[in-house]
């Protein structure tokens, strides 16, 4: 249970944001002992690695933010983000030490396929929307709305590690927000398309 939990939560956390899940367990493993990697993983917590995910995660903080570039950078992270999200789902699958259970460990399959697929369907939700945010606000919201998907990457990350009941939590939330926000897609594409038709 709260393997799952954990590698659900660190998994939504890389659809926002690839490197902070990684950064995150990469240090904690490393200066601490709240996350115990599998030794496939101890890499993760190398400090060169920790020094290489930290230039990208500070590339993609910058351009994030920049509207238009935001959108290329997307595109590019639509394979970084899920394949973040299975190492981050199969790497902390130690934590099933804490349920006394061990089929995650027998099945490490499935939280590579349970991670990507987590993170897959959070990125696309965000870069679904966020064409929507740059064109309904002229690129002033890029920068917002960035800033708060980072912040929630890294509480999510946290929260997974530390907390991982609370993790029902921030996904319910999630999810409320990505159905939202997909509403407000149609709608947007909607009136876009009447638009056009109106001056046709």
């Amino acid at each position: 249970m709260f393997a799952t939990l954990t590698g659900l939560g660190l998994s939504t956390a890389a659809g926002l944001n690839a490197y902070i899940p990684l950064m995150v367990v990469g240090v904690l493993a490393n200066v601490t002992d709240a996350v115990k990697l599998p030794s496939e993983y101890a890499w993760l917590s190398n400090g060169w690695v920790l020094g290489i995910i930290g230039v990208l995660l500070l590339a993609e903080f910058v351009l994030d933010k920049v509207p238009v570039v935001d959108h290329v950078n997307d595109m590019i992270q639509t394979a970084v983000r899920p394949a973040a999200g299975g190492v981050v789902f199969s790497a902390t699958s130690a934590a099933s030490q804490l349920d006394n259970s061990t089929w995650m460990a027998e099945h490490p399959a499935v939280g590579w396929i349970l991670g990507i697929v987590t993170a897959l369907i959070v990125h696309a939700v965000k870069s679904s929307a966020r064409p929507v945010v740059n064109a309904t606000t002229a690129g002033v919201g890029a920068p917002v709305v960035s800033t708060v998907e980072d912040a929630g990457s890294l509480s999510l990350s946290l929260v997974a590690v530390f907390l991982p009941v609370l993790v029902l939590v921030f996904l319910a939330g999630m999810i409320a927000i990505g159905w939202m926000a997909m509403r407000r897609l149609r709608r947007f594409r909607r009136s876009r398309a009447l638009a056009r038709a109106a001056r046709t």
